[in-house]
């Protein structure tokens, strides 16, 4: 009896290796990201800005959500104080310098969706939506501390 080994058919050996691609690339995800963005899918959001809590929202605030929607680091970069700071989920970013690699890098490109917004003494609280351009999208919830009419500090977490 002759014995016969089969190899894989290429199809197959593909699909194992996006398979282990996604497993061990899933793994450097943290678990809260891939919370949120499970979460978010689940969700139903509206199409559109709603108008009135857009312009509830105070002037840097609103510079801010237009910066990211229209692509614009440079106008995102100028909402922030000159010493303002990024804080997103555990980690910090400190002065324009580094706001503007952060930015560059996670948050233009993305889109945001105002969902709610909470006036705070010398802020804003806003429950955000952001689709990050090919990730998934996820909601947060972004602390705006004001500083001279400027962002001197925003705080994220998922939501």
């Amino acid at each position: 009896m002759k014995l016969t080994v089969r190899r894989p058919r290429r199809s197959r050996l593909v699909v194992i290796v996006v398979a282990a691609v996604l497993v061990l690339g899933g793994a450097a995800l943290s678990n809260d990201y891939v919370r949120a963005v499970t979460t978010e899918a689940m969700r139903s959001t509206p199409e559109e800005h709603d108008k009135k809590t857009l312009d509830s929202l105070q002037p840097a605030v609103r510079t801010y959500v237009d910066a990211v929607n229209s692509k614009d680091v440079d106008r995102l970069v100028g909402a922030f104080h000159p010493e303002g700071e990024a804080g997103d989920t555990g980690r910090s970013f400190h002065g324009r310098e580094e706001i503007r690699d952060w930015a560059s890098d996670e948050v233009i490109g993305g889109e945001l969706t105002v969902l709610a917004h909470t006036p705070a003494e010398n802020g804003s609280n806003v429950l955000v939506r952001f689709a990050n351009g090919g990730l998934g999208a996820f909601r947060a919830h972004y602390e705006f501390a004001l500083k001279d009419g400027l962002i001197h500090r925003v705080s994220m977490s998922y939501a």
